[in-house]
């Protein structure tokens, strides 16, 4: 059955869809009246739903029973990412949705090689949003993961206040042999608390850079023996993460 995030409610029991979900399901999905779909508010709350009206502009589609079901991590996990190249922050979103994620921030870190141009950053937004809510969509999520723009270092560490516990991916901590940080850390969380983790981009993060996460009360981890891509490191925390507080219960 087809999910949909719903932006409004025409009344409590009945979701308007707009323009672009309209055209998946009238025109992808050659959808009519009476078929059924999945609808999830913007508070998470999840209706099996029934299409019940068709318009040039939208589609109505009303509640037949609300589901209970949990697909969310009990843990908010925010991934910043040093702007890596090509289509690989693309990457990190969708998979990243995929495994529980609730926001992506990327920033400017010492060796992105890509540079933050603010001229074309509404489309590139919009472009990851997309990306975000198709994934959350596909992975029956009962939240949609918002992409921030990107961020200098500087402010990365001003936001990074507004976390419970904040960890460094660093590299050299792996070679290091360093392995309790991460685990230790997830054992010591409750649910509802949240996480930042910060990666950096292809070339790593530079000593200073991680100097100043440290000096901001961020713990630096190493993540086991091999070295991971700027792209694969965030998504083995995130399995990580799922593994300790869903399957390990």
């Amino acid at each position: 059955m087809q999910r949909y995030f719903v932006k409004q409610r025409a009344n409590g029991n009945r979701f308007l869809i707009d323009v672009e979900d309209r055209h998946h399901i009238v025109k992808v999905m050659r959808m009519q009246l009476g078929d059924q779909i999945i609808c999830v508010d913007q508070e998470g709350k999840q209706a099996v739903c029934v299409l019940a009206e068709i318009t040039d502009t939208s589609v109505v589609a009303d509640v037949v029973q609300w589901k209970e079901t949990v697909s969310e991590l009990p843990i908010s996990i925010t991934i910043a990412s040093g702007l890596p190249k090509g289509d690989k922050l693309e990457w990190i979103i969708q998979k990243g949705t995929e495994l529980g994620a609730h926001r992506f921030l990327p920033f400017s870190a010492a060796r992105s090689v890509v540079k933050w141009d603010e001229k074309k950053a509404s489309k590139k937004i919009d472009r990851w949003q997309k990306i975000a809510k198709e994934a959350a969509e596909q992975s029956h999520r009962a939240f949609l993961p918002e992409v921030l723009s990107a961020i200098s270092f500087k402010e990365l560490i001003s936001m990074s206040k507004d976390y419970d516990y904040k960890l460094v991916a660093f590299e050299e901590e792996s070679r290091n042999g360093e392995t309790s940080v991460f685990a230790a850390t997830l054992k010591k969380m409750n649910k509802g608390d949240s996480l930042l983790l910060v990666f950096g981009p292809e070339g790593g993060l530079t000593d200073s850079e991680v100097e100043q996460l440290r000096d901001n009360d961020f713990s630096i981890c190493g993540l086991g023996p091999r070295i991971l891509r700027t792209e694969t490191a965030p998504l083995y925390t995130l399995a990580a993460i799922s593994y300790h507080f869903e399957l390990m219960r």
